[in-house]
């Protein structure tokens, strides 16, 4: 069987490009002829463009490849650098509004008109632990900074609650919507009428006993604390506000009920009231 003759063109194809291309580059390197070699420069460049995309093609992803590995390791240095610098600006970003907020809560409690005369204790609020009847915070200060069991605890807006336990750097506050919270109260045009608050319960509405029926009642009309002798709290702390009475022929007292003054689900920082506990 007669064996098969490869054709030699391309071969001689390549080599006669070869050829022509050190050719070209001697005579440029010689300065010859200049106008001829721009030409033959162009049909050897268009010769062997497709082998050389060819190669590129082959060759790139694997030069690509061998870059990220030399450099994998700096361009990751480099992401965590700017991921920490994200991250800071958005602790900026976030703390800005909340230093803010800080600030003014703290020079609220500065200018309260009800502790004049009156040592306070500035604390930030450190936990809220509310359930269906109990309703109590933590704050960061305690028997080191002179806070007593008894002692009144003030918000921006007014009466937050009083002081139940006490450790060496922290205490507990019994809110005034706790269930076992009762606060005396004055109302009316002269602050003569006497009631009392009653807390019922975490995020529920105030209770306010020993009203008379038929008593002239506003609806945001504010009660504040009595302040009679041997009272828990100090005269004049605005406690709550009236939202809603009514009685009938046979009652004994007004049906009335009213909401904290103080925004007890957004406290941050309050004043503790140096005030001696009764007896």
């Amino acid at each position: 069987m007669a064996r098969t003759r490869r054709p030699r063109r391309p071969r001689l194809t390549i080599g006669l490009l070869v050829l022509a291309s050190i050719t070209i580059i001697t005579l440029d390197y010689r300065g010859d002829a200049h106008g001829a070699i721009s030409s033959l420069k162009s049909a050897a460049s268009d010769a062997f463009s497709p082998v050389q995309r060819g190669v590129d093609a082959v060759t790139h992803p694997i030069g690509s490849f061998l870059a990220g590995a030399v450099h994998g390791g700096q361009l990751e240095e480099e992401n965590a650098k700017l991921r920490a610098e994200v991250g800071t600006l958005q602790q900026q970003q976030l703390s800005g509004p909340a230093t803010a907020n800080a600030l003014r809560s703290i020079d609220a409690l500065n200018h309260l008109p009800w502790t004049a005369g009156i040592p306070t204790v500035t604390a930030q609020v450190i936990a809220l632990n509310p359930s269906n009847f109990a309703a109590t915070i933590e704050l960061d200060v305690g028997r080191r900074s002179g806070v007593a069991v008894g002692m009144p605890v003030t918000g921006g807006a007014g009466l937050v609650g009083q002081v139940i336990a006490t450790s060496a750097s922290a205490c507990t506050v019994q809110l005034i919507t706790d269930a076992a919270s009762a606060v005396g109260v004055r109302f009316g045009p002269s602050s003569a009428a006497l009631a009392q608050v009653d807390g019922t319960g975490a995020g529920k509405a105030l209770t306010v006993a020993y009203i008379d029926p038929g008593t002239v009642l506003h609806k945001g009309e504010v009660l504040t604390t009595s302040g009679l002798s041997d009272a828990a709290f100090p005269p004049l702390i605005p406690v709550a506000r009236i939202t809603r009475y009514s009685s009938t022929p046979s009652s004994t007292e007004e049906s009335v009920t009213a909401a904290p003054v103080a925004d007890l689900e957004q406290l941050d920082y309050v004043d503790v009231m140096q005030w001696p506990p009764p007896g």
